[in-house]
């Protein structure tokens, strides 16, 4: 079974093409689906596998606490490997085709006020080169709603500052140009010009923009904790994650008017529903605003 995973994993690369961090989240998922298919069922290879066995698996993660978001993403990735082993005729009959997905809660975005962000943004002290790649990182992230993963893929020559704008490649390679404004211009011209040569190795030369103490590309568990770090500094209480700037950025743009097609393309949302959740966040928002203020409220 390991094996035909492996088969399955390199079809996924090769063929597909996928990013590599869905590609690890595919191997995860399958790689405790296999392991329970051996330890609990007793199952030793894909052709015994049935329907049966996939719905217990799926009340093993239920009774573990898992989200129904969870849940979806495995049945969406144990379908994939069963569809592949049928086309390969590893398997003579696919289990999964009668499992339902489970129906997903749909929560809202957390995302920050405007005194929130500045004082998010204004946390990173400028005095030295550390405070100078925090403060261009969340700028950056604030300014264009790019993923994190995306943030610290990024090198010198995808930065173009004088025509204010980025180039990105997001999930499934897709490139996407996005604008910058000025205020994250400067400070990324400032870390460029003061910080980063200060976390230059001779021994990486490392192309990245974002650089780490050692000269190597930043990564995502060293970006959040910088992030946790600057949370409490900013003294701000909500639980941040390194998607929160993201969602800020695309509700604060909708707020202030934006074509929800514009936000899409931004966001890099392959399907515009996706993006449409942040209209029922401004909603929520503006609900709140009225029974704050409202004196009838």
């Amino acid at each position: 079974m390991e094996y035909q995973l492996k088969d399955f994993i390199h079809f996924l690369v090769v063929e597909k093409g996928l990013a590599r961090n869905t590609i690890v989240s595919y191997e995860r998922d399958l790689k405790s689906y296999i392991h329970y298919l051996q330890t609990v069922e007793k199952i030793s290879t894909f052709q015994e596998t049935g329907r049966v066995q996939i719905v217990h698996f799926l009340g093993f993660l239920k009774e573990q606490g898992k989200s129904s978001k969870t849940l979806a993403r495995h049945v969406a990735s144990i379908r994939a490997l069963h569809q592949f082993l049928l086309r390969e005729k590893t398997v003579d009959h696919d289990p999964s085709v009668h499992v339902d997905t489970p129906k997903m809660e749909r929560s809202l975005p957390k995302v920050l006020s405007l005194k929130e962000v500045e004082r998010l943004l204004d946390s990173p002290k400028s005095s030295d080169h550390f405070g100078l790649r925090d403060k261009a990182m969340l700028e950056l992230l604030y300014a264009t709603g790019i993923r994190v993963s995306e943030l610290i893929s990024l090198d010198m020559g995808d930065v173009h500052l004088t025509m204010g704008f980025i180039r990105c490649i997001g999930k499934g390679n897709k490139e996407r140009i996005i604008p910058l404004g000025n205020s994250a211009s400067a400070a990324i011209q400032n870390y460029i010009d003061k910080g980063r040569p200060k976390f230059v190795s001779k021994k990486y030369k490392d192309e990245a923009l974002f650089l780490n103490h050692h000269g190597k590309r930043l990564t995502r568990q060293g970006f959040w904790k910088i992030l946790k770090r600057l949370t409490q500094e900013a003294g701000i209480e909500k639980e941040l994650t390194p998607h929160t700037l993201r969602h800020s950025f695309a509700t604060h743009l909708l707020e202030n008017g934006a074509d929800l097609r514009a936000v899409q393309e931004m966001l890099g949302h392959a399907d515009i529903s996706t993006t449409q959740i942040y209209t029922h966040v401004t909603k929520t928002r503006l609900k709140d605003v009225y029974s704050q203020f409202h004196p009838r409220a």
